[in-house]
């Protein structure tokens, strides 16, 4: 039966031509997650179409005229938000006009929430007994509050974070530093700062609490930071990736109105088509194109139930190139270091389709404590424990969540030392600088290995030393150190030898390339991709495909996290051959079929091949 798209199409001009009928699937234009709804018997699906260049105008006149939805156009990445009939999914997948077809994909706040048996599970919180002390600045290099040293910076001077998130309940730890709010689960009208779920809340403590409401004991990293609330996620912190979407062109269409520098993603989906086709990734590239320091959670899918570690877990849009994209670690509420571990479930690298290093830095993300929103599902759920009392005002999680924001509230840091540091006619901080900057001066855990901490566990007060010392006004090419830089941090009574390198794609480089004007760090350039380096490099080790990799017995898991990538050692076609696993070589199948083919210990469960969409926080 010939599809309606095909009249209407053509009554538009006969500007949309198709593909053979014999590509009537929609090939590898229709993102795994629409492909699976398609196997059921929902007649219409909300999706997001993404379009080539001088199509969308008439992509959307075709849908309208066809009666489906148009809910948005989104300009940042040529898309169009729409919910159509199933039937003519494959039809409109095989026009020429059209990049790629993508699920309008349900996002989830990514973090855990804690339970007084001390197992991290779902669906249950705990609030903090009074007497437990904070140590996450202190682990950061920073002083306990940021009164005991006015010297350090607090995120003060203009500097604005979008929370884009579940909301911002307004109290005493925000006064006067909420400079707005929209809600996008309603269209994105301005409102009234709420938080009816209370994971936004607690993310901007982490970021910038003032700590008044703890007597300063739980201070945020950026504590006179300034907020704009961007509400995407309801009140079971579930929301929309084309709300998201809006939210961030919503972002960078005002930056310079609204003044704000940086966006926090404490969200996600798995990934389902290449970061090429995904339009969230690609809503946050364009951010970055922007000037706009994006940072995100790498997800919560490093471990299964029965406590395995796996690899290939990080979420969408944490494989985005230029997301400084950050992984959780336990840090024992103790200010050294040398004590401190990967969490568990902090979803490890390399991503699906590309194999790129992910994540590109760990953060503190366990047992955090910070503002509850009062009233808040996750307030309500820790009530509901029986072992606290109304009016608690701190909540504790976990998750890479939590390490988002501690990450974003040291970016804020960064950028204020930078722009105070003293040096005249100054250019901005790049957003592939910004990420240099915190990944070259981070600290490695012991044993870790790259796919599972990146670079390293950020450390704001090297990251701070580093951005005063660069004197971005020096010509390309030039080292542009303009005070002496010592590659180690104090925290305590130890002092710390810093990564002194960089995950740039699938490589570590090794050697001094922050301390010189790199054509790296444009804003034109995308993370990872092939650039001369020059002499300022002394080695590289490729961390995802290189001989001395050890993957271990589990790999992948979840069907919601199939994939494949174009580099090194592979084999594109129906089977897929991904490099070398512990020395065996892996045949993978048709993945685009239902009976996947899995070599000896990779497959996690019964047939089941990767985390499904179950609310996480």
């Amino acid at each position: 039966m010939t599809s309606p798209y095909r009249h209407v199409l053509a009554a538009v001009a006969g500007l949309l031509l198709f593909w053979p009928a014999s590509q009537a699937a929609g090939g590898e234009k229709v993102d795994r997650a629409l492909r699976q709804a398609l196997q059921t018997t929902s007649p219409t699906q909300s999706v997001i179409i993404s379009v080539n260049q001088g199509c969308r105008t008439r992509v959307r006149q075709a849908l309208e005229q066809h009666g489906d939805a148009v809910s948005a156009e989104h300009d940042l990445i040529d898309a169009v938000s729409a919910r159509i009939h199933s039937t003519d999914i494959a039809a409109l997948a095989q026009s020429d006009c059209v990049k790629a077809v993508s699920s309008d994909a349900l996002v989830h706040a990514v973090g855990t929430e804690r339970g007084t048996t001390g197992a991290v599970i779902e669906g249950f919180a705990a609030l903090l007994p009074p007497t437990v002390t904070n140590t996450l600045r202190d682990t950061l290099g920073l002083p306990h509050t940021a009164s005991l040293d006015p010297s350090v910076p607090t995120g003060a001077t203009g500097i604005t974070a979008a929370l884009i998130d579940s909301g911002i309940q307004p109290n005493a730890d925000f006064t006067g530093r909420i400079d707005g709010f929209w809600d996008f689960t309603r269209r994105g009208i301005a409102t009234v700062p709420y938080d009816d779920y209370g994971h936004g809340t607690h993310i901007a403590g982490l970021i910038g609490s003032s700590g008044k409401l703890s007597n300063y004991e739980y201070q945020g990293v950026a504590p006179d930071i300034h907020f704009l609330g961007l509400k995407v996620l309801d009140s079971q912190g579930v929301g929309k990736t084309s709300d998201v979407i809006k939210a961030i062109e919503f972002v960078v269409e005002n930056r310079s109105k609204l003044n704000v520098q940086i966006i926090n993603l404490s969200l996600g989906h798995p990934v389902f088509a290449p970061p090429a086709d995904d339009p969230l990734v690609q809503a946050v590239e364009k951010a970055s194109r922007a000037g706009i320091y994006v940072v995100v959670s790498a997800g919560n899918f490093g471990q299964k139930a029965d406590g395995s570690i796996g690899y290939a877990g990080i979420t969408s849009p944490g494989n985005a190139h230029s997301a400084i994209t950050a992984g959780a670690a336990i840090t024992q509420n103790t200010a050294r270091r040398d004590d401190d571990s990967v969490a568990p479930y902090s979803s490890r690298g390399p991503t699906w389709y590309e194999g790129l290093a992910k994540p590109d830095i760990l953060a503190p993300g366990h047992r955090l404590a910070s503002d509850a929103a009062i009233g808040s599902t996750l307030y309500n759920r820790a009530l509901a424990s029986g072992n606290v009392t109304n009016g608690n005002r701190l909540l504790v999680l976990s998750g890479t969540s939590m390490s988002a924001a501690v990450s974003t509230g040291v970016v804020a840091l960064v950028l204020q030392a930078h722009n105070q540091n003293g040096f005249r006619k100054q250019k901005a901080i790049t957003p592939n600088l910004m990420k240099a900057i915190v990944e070259f001066s981070a600290i490695p855990l012991a044993g870790a290995d790259a796919l599972s901490q990146g670079t390293g566990e950020i450390n704001a007060a090297g990251a701070i030393a580093l951005a005063r010392a660069i004197d971005t006004k020096e010509s390309p090419g030039s080292w542009w150190l303009a005070a002496p830089v010592s590659p180690f941090t104090s925290i305590g009574t130890t002092s710390y030898v810093w990564a002194s390198n960089i995950l740039w794609g699938e490589t570590l480089l090794w050697g001094d390339s922050v301390y010189w004007h790199s054509h790296a760090w444009a804003q034109n350039i995308l993370w990872g991709e092939n650039i001369l380096w020059g002499e300022n490099i002394l080695w590289g080790e490729n961390v995802v495909w290189g001989e001395t990799i050890l993957w271990g017995e589990n790999i992948v898991w979840g069907d919601n996290l199939i994939g494949m990538t174009r580099g090194s050692n592979i084999l594109w076609g129906d089977n897929i051959l991904w490099g070398e696993l512990n020395g065996t070589n892996i045949l993978w199948g048709d993945v685009s079929a239902s009976n996947i083919l899995w070599g000896d210990n990779i497959l996690w469960g019964d047939n089941t091949i990767g985390p499904t969409l179950e609310p996480v926080f």
